[in-house]
């Protein structure tokens, strides 16, 4: 059974080994340029080198390493004022889906109002270049459909596409289930089907209700792009637009449709490069801070919990090497709230450690040997551990799922964070504990 405990831990040491120079590669570099150069003395071996690790740098949030501001002027001129709060709301996720990948990426996205008029602030870490930032926003399409105004109709203008014959209507990209790619079953032109909520089914039934014998327009950012004649009413919310595109346009437009329609127009007024608030010699000082209190820690719990301490030390050590590269992987974007959530979860590690030494320590109290003690000291802290741990967790995916931004990176860090710690805990301190200890 040691034995089996044992290649468990091997395997774990090695993980954790290679995830620590994942972690900070500069540790296996200098150690491999050391190395070539004794082996580059050998006449014969001249040409060998050891190659350097792979470097992924940590994607760093807009607070540690600066980032881009975007400002953007929002017309809501077609928006009853009671609706504005709530269409400004639906632009913000729209844009935050776009730029924050996997919910962690940590941009600011907010709405301002000023005066009568609303505007939309965004930035993104990390990404200095303003052109590389509107292109991570993209060039998201503002769909809405038009009906022909009545001087148009009485004019039988049927051959002007001009947006000034048609009028605004209520049905926006807001209302948007999915855009997809489809074709003309007689031309076999390419065109893009939509499908809408039932809102807006019920908003484009009407429309096409009142509007027999005359032309729907469909616009995409104003410009109308397909003007057909309506025959009966449509029902069921499924709308085709045909604007004679090639296959490429065809897609891309479906692609962006379906990435968010913004339910308004919006327009880039302002853009700048901010710098980071806190500032590389900042980091450095947060990054020291964090090891000291880790030297802290493995101070406090070898002199309180002797030879059990040290274990629980090294346990520690494979838990932040194994987080640290759970986080460049995703990768999670580190700002202060994410690092905060980071060091929280340490302190939850370290308290796993705690609840079962004590219980070990209760059970050897009450005459058991020690490895009756070690084994019962786990079963019984499980509980403990158990119930506080999925408090936890479910707190962080409450906060994951229903935040947006910096909340929702601390979520994030605090869920990886504490499920690695239950790991770490269980898994590599016991295995520690059978294998080392016969006493």
């Amino acid at each position: 059974m040691r034995k089996h405990y044992l290649s468990i831990f091997i395997v774990i040491v090695i993980i954790a080994v290679g995830a620590g120079f994942y972690d900070y590669p500069s540790l296996w570099d200098k150690g491999a340029d050391a190395a070539t150069r004794g082996i580059q003395n050998v006449s014969w071996l001249k040409d060998v080198s050891i190659p350097h690790f792979w470097n992924k740098p940590y994607v760093l949030g807009l607070d540690v390493a600066g980032g881009a501001h975007l400002e953007y002027q929002a017309d809501l001129s077609s928006v009853p004022a009671a609706d504005q709060d709530s269409t400004m709301s639906g632009l913000k996720d729209v844009i935050e889906r776009r730029v924050n990948v996997f919910g962690v990426s940590e941009p600011r996205v907010e709405t301002q109002k000023i005066g009568n008029s609303w505007r939309l602030i965004v930035e993104i870490a990390g990404i200095n270049d303003i052109s590389a930032a509107i292109q991570a926003i993209g060039q998201t399409p503002y769909l809405e459909f038009r009906e022909e105004n009545a001087q148009a109709a009485a004019a039988s203008s049927t051959d002007s596409l001009s947006a000034d014959a048609f009028e605004p209507t209520a049905l926006t990209g807001k209302y948007l289930t999915r855009a997809s790619l489809d074709f003309d079953k007689t031309t076999f032109q390419p065109t893009v089907q939509l499908q809408f909520n039932s809102e807006g089914a019920k908003l484009f039934g009407d429309i096409t209700a009142r509007n027999v014998g005359r032309r729907v327009a469909i616009a995409i950012d104003g410009n109308i792009i397909s003007a057909p004649v309506v025959q009966e009413k449509i029902s069921g919310g499924t709308a085709v637009i045909s604007g004679n595109f090639t296959l490429d346009e065809a897609k891309k437009l479906a692609a962006n449709l379906n990435a968010g329609a913004l339910p308004v127009p919006i327009t880039l007024i302002a853009q700048q490069t901010v710098g980071a608030s806190l500032g590389a010699s900042a980091l450095q000082h947060s990054v020291k801070a964090g090891a000291i209190g880790l030297l802290i820690v493995f101070a406090f719990m070898i002199l309180y919990y002797g030879t059990l301490g040290f274990f629980a030390s090294l346990a520690l050590l494979i838990y932040t090497a194994l987080v640290l590269a759970i986080f460049k992987t995703i990768p999670v974007t580190l700002t202060l709230a994410g690092i905060a959530g980071f060091v929280l979860s340490i302190g939850m590690a370290v308290d796993a450690n705690i609840l079962i030494f004590e219980r070990i320590k209760e059970e050897r109290k009450r005459g058991r040997t020690g490895a009756q003690a070690i084994e019962e000291g786990f079963r019984r802290a499980w509980t403990s551990i158990r119930d506080s741990n999925v408090s936890t967790i479910i707190t962080s995916l409450v906060l994951y799922t229903f935040t947006t931004s910096i909340v929702q990176g601390f979520a994030l860090t605090l869920l990886i964070g504490v499920l690695v710690s239950m790991f770490t805990a269980i898994t590599v301190t016991r295995s520690m504990l059978r294998i080392f200890l016969k006493s």
